[in-house]
This record gives structure tokens, C-alpha cells and sequence, in this order.
């Protein structure tokens, strides 16, 4: 006979006790592996499966496999396929019912390899194989790709017309080898061998389209894991979809989820690369360009300054001072040399024809002697100004105030503009222009403090 609820009993409503089992089934069925035959298999245009799982016993398990995760099988299921599912138990509320949601699943038989996988991938992970310290970067530019691959897949088909695609000038030497069956291991561990031992090569990539467990086992067959681990080339593994995970993908420097993405990973895009690099240089330009114009309009503002206006009329009152100089340089020596040229001729009248001859050939050795004489005076005194000049244009340069702002000192203006010498010029509140080598900055006074006799701050008072 049914007992009545006590009346401080609480009593739930449908939707509560729909909760409740949802969420007592989540925890305790997590993720679990189902074994069983499949039954009533429709796949909707929408992507979804639903069937069901029965196997020798009177139980049916509903499931439910969604899109995202269906799209990764890799094999077609059909009525009558026993399989092994693998997903948490759920209970749907708007029927009623409790239904195991499908992440993967499949065919049943693979119990020993599976075994294989784990203690070969238990005892390779204890050498370090799959170590990420191990792993290596990926050229940024390969010049050439080895693939290792069956020459008549899908995959290799991908992988060239993606490679061809992102880097049109890429090389592509391909390795044919078989990737199914009992001597596919032995050829791919081959080739990645012969691609080491002749060099010429870039990054290997090694890989094929997806399939079973039994399809991709041999990918993780010890001898390609460890010639993919000990290969000097940096290695992409491209085994299968997203979902299979191999040996080779864990020994590899890259995995791929697919052969095309292999493609994508082992080389940029030319295309968007071309754009970064114009879209780089463009704003290198403007900022060049930007930075040209500031610094071209700083150096007309240092150029009008009174500092500077100053420098350069000194510099041509120098060059005016030697102009003067040479010419008087000039004008002495051609005075002197018609000076002899009169003493001689005067001379010349007096001797007689024969000591005339004589006598000429002295004055024009007396002549050229004077001549090179005053060349020299001549040279000298250009030399001794130059000198001058030159050493008044090094102290006009050292008493120049940009100068002694260039070896940290400023200049500090009023609002007027005039150089403030002594701090009575100010008041509280007054706006100063600080000067600097390069640049300015406005600031304002908030204490004045007075200097004593030579310098020092006044503190009396």
C-alpha cells in the first residue's frame, strides 16, 4: 500500500523533477563508451543523427549525435553497424526520455588496438618523444616542402593546391608511399629518412586523409614516430580529421587537423603578406614625411631666432674682414711689382747696350726672386686670416647660447619674450618659457627665491 507524503513534505513540479534528473544523469554519466548495434539511423539534411543502440538484451539506448560532431566521423554509419559510441547520458524533458549525446563513435573491433596505442604511446612519452621542449619552429619562408604522402589520395591533391595558392613559387618534391596496410609504415619511415639524407629541403610534411582506426594505424606504428621524432627537418603531421589524433602527430614538431590546413601552416600568404608589407611601407612614408615636415618646421623656428640671426652676421662681418684683407694683399703686390718694373726700366736708360743686356738679366733675376717673395707674403697673410677668421668662428661657436644649451642649460623667457637674468623679474603666477637644446615648455612660477652676492639662495629673513 502507497504511503502518503507527510505534509511538510515538499512536492515537486514536473519541470523540477525534469531538472533534477537531468542533472543527477550528467553527473554520474559524464562520458562513458556504449557498445552496441545500430538501430532506426536517420541523418537529417540538417546534419544530425539519430538512432539507436540495442544490442542480445531486450535494453535500447536512444542517441543523438549533432552536427559539429557528426561532420568528424569520417565513416558512413547504417543500420545493423556495430559500433562503440562514446558520450553523457541527458535526459530530454519535452519528450520525456533519457538519450546518450553522441561526441564520437566508431566501429566496434578496435579493443586491441587501442591497447597497442596506449602502451606504445605510454612507453614513447617515457623517452620523450612527445616533449614539447622538443618541438621546432617552422621556417617563416620554406624555399621547398616534401610531402610524404600517397601520391593518389585527396590529400595530396589539397595539399599542393593549397601550398600553390598561399606561395604560387613554392617547390614541392613529393615522397609516394603507400599509407594503408602492412607496409605503409616501413615506406613513410623511409622517406622521411631519404628526405633527411639528401637535404635540399625545407619542412616535411607527412600526413594523409582520414579514415579508421585501422586506416591511420599506420601512423602509429613505432618506426614512423620515431623518424618523424629524430628528423632534422622541421615535420607537420596531417593525419586524418580534427578528431583522429596518431602517434606521428604527437611526435611532430606541428600538428595539422587536415591535410589543408598542413598547407596553411607551412607557408604565408603571399597575398596578404604583399598587403601588410604595402600597407607597412605606406604608413613609413607618412610618418617619414609627418617627421620631416615637424623637424623642417623646428629648424626655420631655431633659424629665426636672435641667437642665431646673430651667429650668422658675425660669420659675414668675418668673411667681409678677409675679402678686405686678400684685396689689399692683392693691391700691395701689384704696387711692388710696378714699383720694380720702374726701378728697372729707369736703370736700363742709363747702362750702355752691352751692360744694359747684363744688367736687365739682373734686374728680371732681382724681378722673379722679388716676385716669389711677395708670393709668399702673399700666401702667408691669406693663410695667418684664414687662420684668423677660422678661430673667431670656433669662439663665436662656443659663445653661441645653442652651444651651451647643448650641454644642458636652458634659457628661461618672460612673457614677453626677453631672457629672464635674476629671479626679481618674476612674481608667483608668472607664465616662463623654458628653452631647451630641443624643444620648449611653458610652465609657471609658484615661489621665487632670491639669489645672495654670488649665486647663492637668500635665506635671511
Amino acid at each position: 500500500m502507497a504511503t502518503l507524503p507527510a505534509a511538510d513534505d515538499r512536492i515537486l513540479s514536473v519541470g523540477e523533477l525534469a531538472r533534477a534528473l537531468k542533472e543527477a544523469l550528467n553527473e554520474s554519466f559524464p562520458g562513458v563508451w556504449v557498445k552496441g548495434e545500430l538501430s532506426g539511423f536517420k541523418h537529417y539534411d540538417s546534419g544530425h543523427m539519430y538512432f539507436s543502440l540495442k544490442d542480445a538484451t531486450p535494453a535500447v539506448v536512444q542517441a543523438v549525435m549533432f552536427r559539429g560532431n557528426a561532420s568528424k566521423l569520417g565513416w558512413v554509419p547504417k543500420d545493423g553497424t556495430e559500433v562503440e559510441a562514446f558520450g553523457e547520458v541527458d535526459f530530454y524533458a519535452p519528450s520525456g526520455k533519457c538519450q546518450l549525446m553522441v561526441r564520437t563513435m566508431r566501429p566496434a573491433g578496435i579493443g586491441a588496438l587501442l591497447l597497442r596505442y596506449e602502451e606504445l604511446k605510454r612507453r614513447l612519452a617515457e623517452e620523450g618523444l612527445f616533449d614539447a621542449a622538443r618541438k621546432r619552429p617552422l621556417p617563416r619562408y620554406p624555399e621547398r616542402i616534401g610531402l610524404v604522402t600517397s601520391p593518389a589520395g585527396a590529400a595530396v591533391r589539397d595539399m599542393v593546391k593549397v601550398l600553390r595558392a598561399r606561395w604560387p613559387g613554392i617547390g614541392i618534391v613529393l615522397a609516394p608511399v603507400r599509407v594503408q596496410g602492412a607496409e605503409a609504415a616501413g615506406e613513410i619511415a623511409a622517406a622521411i629518412e631519404r628526405f633527411n639524407r639528401h637535404g635540399g629541403i625545407d619542412l616535411l610534411i607527412v600526413g594523409r586523409g582520414g579514415g579508421s582506426l585501422e586506416d591511420l594505424w599506420a601512423f602509429n606504428e613505432e618506426p614512423v614516430v620515431r623518424a618523424i621524432a629524430s628528423s632534422r627537418l622541421p615535420v607537420v603531421s596531417a593525419v586524418g580529421h580534427e578528431v583522429d589524433v596518431t602517434l606521428a602527430d604527437l611526435a611532430a614538431d606541428v600538428r595539422a587537423a587536415t591535410p589543408s590546413n598542413a598547407g596553411e601552416l607551412a607557408v604565408r600568404d603571399a597575398a596578404e603578406l604583399r598587403r601588410l608589407v604595402g600597407t607597412r611601407t605606406d604608413r613609413a612614408l607618412r610618418d617619414l614625411r609627418r617627421i620631416l615636415a615637424d623637424r623642417r618646421l623646428r629648424l626655420e623656428r631655431l633659424r629665426e631666432k636672435y641667437g642665431f640671426r646673430r651667429v650668422r652676421d658675425v660669420f659675414g662681418n668675418m668673411q667681409q674682414r678677409v675679402d678686405g684683407a686678400r684685396e689689399r694683399i692683392e693691391t700691395a703686390a701689384r704696387a711692388a711689382v710696378q714699383d720694380a718694373r720702374l726701378r728697372a726700366e729707369g736703370l736700363a736708360r742709363l747702362l750702355a747696350p752691352r751692360a744694359f743686356l747684363r744688367r736687365l738679366a739682373e734686374q728680371r733675376d732681382d724681378v722673379a726672386l722679388l716676385r716669389r717673395r711677395l708670393e709668399g707674403v702673399t700666401v702667408e697673410a691669406v693663410h695667418r686670416e684664414r687662420r684668423r677668421a677660422g678661430s673667431l668662428a670656433d669662439r663665436l661657436r662656443a659663445l653661441s647660447p645653442r652651444a651651451v644649451l647643448e650641454r644642458g642649460y636652458t634659457l628661461a623667457r618672460g612673457a614677453d619674450g626677453r631672457l629672464l637674468r635674476s629671479p626679481e623679474a618674476l612674481a608667483v603666477g608668472d607664465a616662463v618659457t623654458i628653452e631647451f637644446a630641443r624643444g620648449e615648455a611653458e610652465t609657471v612660477v609658484r615661489r621665487v627665491r632670491k639669489g645672495g652676492e654670488h649665486g647663492e639662495e637668500d635665506r635671511r629673513g
